[in-house]
């Protein structure tokens, strides 16, 4: 989900899980459960999470490592 804003694009911080399950190729309810884990994660160290979000760099960042 790409944004517009004054001549520049910005991708938004967070991913939904429509988002995640057609970038990783799964269900959508997979999706959820893989956000839930990855927040779950970011929560015990300390980091606010938002239900059905999952930060974008934390998920690249898992994806890709």
């Amino acid at each position: 989900m790409e944004q517009t804003n004054e001549h520049r694009t910005v991708r938004s911080v967070f991913m939904r899980a429509p988002e995640v399950a057609e970038l990783m190729g799964i269900s959508l309810p997979k999706a959820y459960k893989i956000i839930q884990t990855l927040n779950r994660e970011l929560a015990s160290q300390g980091y606010i999470t938002v239900a059905g979000r999952v930060s974008r760099k934390y998920l690249e960042s898992k994806l890709y490592a």
